[in-house]
């Protein structure tokens, strides 16, 4: 009689063998993936530029909305500054009280600007809340700016935040002082109105990004925390701090300042090859740092006269 045998006790059974990657296979793979994301790598911190970009155009363009809609209102722009002299001395003493403080109820901060006491100066005590506030546009996500510095007050000791601004309004051509005879439309204890600026709203420059100067100051201040010139090219700036600080984004880029406490600085951000900035009737242009020197003075003109260049 046959005899039934389980297959597995045959002599006759087949093992089946599992094959596994050598160590030459393994690390090709391995290769393959590092090659494929050093190139995917590019292109999405490119797409992510991109996006920071459109941010920070979106944030002068409601700038430039909030700039318009205070001079519809009140028939002039902000003043860029305001304090009992001139020209402007960039520290903590004085009135001070820049343009983005008054524009706050046009960008839906009107809490923000129900609680700025102005018969108090900029860094009075009682303005410290406002000064630490964060309103989301005043920075560009390009911007390694820190959130807030912390300072301390000679007088009591006590610590208080204080935050700065990717963002600053024109108020020179030229380096000079923050004071009432600077010619662009931000400037110390004058209103300038639309029909000051005869070279037209859009051929002159209103704001746009900045990286050096007064950010200790606050974004309340109008200094040069909140106050450029044109005389130089986009990024100019930039270069010559990152040269001088040894650093491309560290802290002594932001809390680098110059010797003269009465100088300002021209503009700068953190996009390849430009900034951003708006114009005089609330159009957002990315501007070359490889741009025209004369014509980048120029547009920080409100009444020169002269005719632009492309830009």
């Amino acid at each position: 009689m046959k005899r039934n045998v389980p297959h597995f006790q045959t002599g006759n059974s087949r093992r089946t063998r599992r094959r596994a990657f050598t160590l030459i296979e393994l690390l090709v793979v391995i290769a393959i993936i590092a090659i494929l994301v050093s190139l995917l790598l590019p292109a999405v911190q490119q797409a992510r530029e991109a996006a920071r970009r459109s941010s920070c155009k979106n944030n002068l363009m409601q700038l430039g909305i909030a700039i318009i809609n205070y001079e519809h209102q009140w028939e002039t722009f902000p003043l860029g500054s305001a304090n009992a002299t001139g020209p402007i001395i960039n520290e903590r003493k004085g009135y001070h009280v820049g343009w983005m403080v008054r524009i706050l109820p046009h960008m839906d901060d009107g809490n923000a600007f129900d609680k700025f006491d102005f018969t108090k100066g900029a860094y009075d005590p009682a303005n410290r809340e406002v000064a630490a506030y964060r309103p989301h546009w005043r920075h560009c996500p390009s911007s390694p700016l820190p959130d807030y510095f912390n300072l301390v007050d000679e007088e009591t000791g006590e610590s208080f935040e204080v935050v700065g601004t990717s963002y600053a309004g024109v108020h020179h051509s030229k380096q000079a002082p923050i004071d009432t005879d600077n010619n662009g439309i931000f400037v110390l204890n004058r209103a300038i109105s639309a029909h000051d600026v005869t070279d037209g709203l859009s051929h002159t420059l209103m704001a746009g990004e900045k990286i050096s100067g007064g950010h200790k100051l606050g974004w309340v201040s109008g200094t040069r925390a909140t106050l450029c010139n044109t005389a130089t090219a986009p990024n100019e700036i930039k270069y010559e701090v990152e040269k001088e600080t040894g650093t491309r984004a560290g802290d002594a880029v932001f809390e680098w300042e110059p010797e003269d406490p009465k100088a300002t600085l021209g503009f700068a951000g953190f996009h390849t090859d430009g900034a951003q900035f708006v114009l005089g009737d609330g159009s957002v242009r990315f501007i070359s740092e490889n741009v025209d020197v004369e014509t980048f003075s120029q547009l920080g003109n409100r009444h020169d006269g002269e005719l632009l260049r492309e830009f």
